[in-house]
């Protein structure tokens, strides 16, 4: 997982290397903690009248894109609702799989 997997970005929102770093790092973990191998993952941040809208996009591995949008007054608070949406999707594959996985029947080999 490097920085060039997530981008981080805005058309008219100047967000600061703070912001970036606290974004990257938030994707990072959640990435680690449910499935690990991130593919890709980007946020976007606009300006909507008081408010910011954020979307957060991630890959991990095969699976397909898991997609959060929210909004909030200050754009690190649009950040986490958003990323907390994409981790509901993350911790649901993860127990799809994982179920997957237990009722799968035993194949027993002769010779």
């Amino acid at each position: 997982m490097s920085d060039d997997d997530i981008t981080v970005g805005s058309a008219h929102v100047d967000l600061g290397s703070a912001f970036r770093e606290m974004a990257q790092d938030e994707i990072r973990k959640a990435a680690r903690k449910y499935l690990g191998d991130l593919t890709m993952a980007s946020v976007h941040v606009a300006r909507e009248g008081h408010a910011f809208r954020c979307s957060v996009n991630m890959q991990l591995g095969g699976n397909p894109v898991m997609s959060g949008e929210a909004e909030g007054t200050e754009a690190p608070i649009a950040f986490r609702t958003a990323l907390a949406k994409v981790e509901k999707q993350l911790r649901r594959t993860k127990r799809e799989l994982r179920e997957d996985r237990q009722n799968r029947p035993t194949r027993i080999f002769t010779a």
